[in-house]
């Protein structure tokens, strides 16, 4: 037996006025994600807790089964070795956002309008080899990834996770001074340094001719860096050694491939898998079911349907999630039924009203040989939420799957 998850990043969602007070999920043309729900088990499934807004991090670890509040250890370091980026014992890593200030460094836009990767490239090559004054025992690697994202990754003695971030979270907020969270000298010093960058980034940043081209072109300038997410390598027990099954992870984001990766799940990079609205899913799909010839379980990310709800477009949500849709079509065509398991689910609920991740549940379906059917008809928040699978926790969810394939271990004699 196989299994594929299949995560619609942030796919879940409230009822929105402009929909008729429908979610994006009930107004959108799903056929065989509605079959998945006819024909498998639905349930509705709280990523972290009730009314915990999860982080696409912890969310991550919870879906692959791990306790975040034991084994999280901070984003950076997952973004870091997601993209290829070496992190050792001791290096301490931030995720980190091109952003664009106003002269009194408040925040007008957290994401420098979603910057073109190519042109984030651009402003990172200025910071390739970067020394600050009476920290010269600390090594600075910065390095762009996907849009308006970035790694910042400091290597050396005396460094500390025990810090603030200077992202506001908020547009209209001023840039936030990073402090230590414990009384250590070590986090002072992480502190200081983080502070000094984000200077020493906006300088560089707001006189750079990329940001000058486009001003004149009526687009934001990627005037700083927002630091966040302080984090060191995550200790985790991982999949294959806890189940004894071969895992594979396909996505193109870095903390998505990066939590994978720690986990212990093999990557697939696919041409054309681009983490945006323009993203190839039957790629995705297609490199799916050949990994399925070879592993165990497999694992598909698509971030777009969040990316459409952080931009408060809900017409762009509804069309990400059918093309989801037509990545489950394409799987259920091509893979032997009688022997594969496919699960469906989001990490967390996004609102197009606010923005911001949510608390609230998200559903779940799981379609297979053996599963116990509910009488669900529809792959919605409302619909799941009566199936036979009922309310569960992130975490339940991979022990639910390997469960299926035999690969659990009885409690007790």
């Amino acid at each position: 037996m196989k299994a594929i998850l299949i995560v619609g990043d942030g796919m879940a969602d409230r009822p929105l006025a402009e929909l008729n007070s429908k979610t994006p999920l009930e107004a959108a043309t799903k056929p065989s994600l509605n079959l998945l729900a006819e024909k498998g088990v639905c349930g509705i499934m709280d990523v972290i807790a009730p009314g915990i807004p999860p982080g696409s991090d912890v969310a991550h670890l919870a879906l692959l089964g791990y306790d975040a509040e034991k084994v999280y250890s901070g984003r950076g370091a997952f973004e870091a070795i997601g993209f290829g980026v070496e992190v050792l014992p001791n290096d301490v890593a931030f995720r980190c956002n091109f952003a664009t200030v106003d002269s009194k460094l408040k925040v007008i836009d957290r994401r420098a309008g979603r910057i073109a990767t190519i042109d984030a490239a651009r402003l990172a090559e200025e910071f390739k080899e970067v020394t600050l004054q009476g920290h010269e025992d600390v090594q600075i690697i910065f390095q762009n990834t996907i849009q308006h994202r970035a790694i910042l990754l400091l290597r050396g003695v005396h460094l500390s996770t025990m810090v603030s971030g200077s992202d506001p979270y908020k547009v209209g907020k001023k840039v936030l001074e990073v402090r230590p969270l414990d009384g250590a000298a070590e986090a002072e010093k992480t502190a200081q340094i983080l502070n000094e960058l984000t200077y020493y980034f906006h300088e560089v940043l707001k006189s750079h001719p990329l940001n000058i081209e486009r001003e004149m072109a009526g687009l934001l300038p990627a005037n700083i860096v927002l630091c966040r997410g302080a984090g060191k390598l995550p200790d985790l027990a991982p999949l294959p050694l806890q189940y004894g099954i071969t895992a594979v992870a396909i996505s193109a984001m870095p903390l998505v491939k990066g939590v994978c990766k720690a986990a212990g799940m093999k990557l697939i990079n696919v041409s054309g898998a681009t983490g945006t609205y323009d993203t190839n899913v039957l790629a995705k799909a297609n490199a799916a079911i050949k990994a399925l010839r070879s592993y165990d379980f497999v694992f598909v990310h698509v971030k777009a349907p969040d990316i459409a709800s952080h931009d408060g477009r809900v017409d762009e949500k509804v069309r990400m999630i059918e093309k989801i849709d037509q990545l489950v079509e394409y799987i259920t065509r091509n893979v032997d039924l009688s022997k594969t398991y496919i699960a469906v689910t989001a990490d967390h609920t996004t609102s197009s009203y606010t923005k911001e991740h949510e608390g609230d549940p998200v559903p779940v379906v799981i379609y297979g040989p053996e599963v116990r059917t509910d009488d669900i008809e529809e792959f919605t928040e409302r619909s799941c939420a009566r199936g036979g699978l009922g309310r569960i926790r992130g975490k339940d969810l991979l022990p639910i799957l390997m469960n299926l394939l035999g690969k659990t271990k009885k409690f007790g004699a």
